[in-house]
């Protein structure tokens, strides 16, 4: 396993935008595929947005789609959540994953998941 680093978390007002960055060791090895997940506050964790090594594939939450895109470069080992029209709802701890299950039945961790610390997420109204 490898250490991951979220940043770009922050506060800002409804209808904002933030773009989330990780990077670490493993983040890119071939064939990983990675992913966003956030927690609020006496909620469960939440798969946000997923893809795959290529970045052929993506899936988002129903509740973050048409809003949120990730992204990957793989040349410079981070991965990328960008958020745009954002709520109150939004408001969570998000953390980037790897090694996750990731297909259009839902965004999981899986076995041999690691994560990053977190990186805070505030939306005011």
């Amino acid at each position: 396993q490898g250490q991951l680093v979220e940043s770009g978390g922050g506060s800002v007002q409804a209808g904002g935008s933030l773009r989330l960055s990780c990077t670490g060791s493993g983040l890119t090895s071939d064939g990983t595929t990675v992913g966003w997940f956030r927690q609020a506050p006496e909620k469960e964790r939440e798969g946000v947005a997923c893809i795959n090594w290529s970045g052929q594939r993506q899936y988002y939450g129903d509740s973050v789609k048409e809003r949120f895109a990730i992204s990957r470069d793989n040349v410079d080992n981070t991965l990328y959540l960008q958020m745009h029209s954002l709520t109150p709802d939004d408001t969570a701890m998000y953390y980037c994953a790897v090694n996750i299950a990731c297909s259009s039945i839902g965004i999981y961790p899986a076995d041999f998941t690691y994560w990053g610390q977190g990186t805070q997420v505030t939306v005011s109204s």
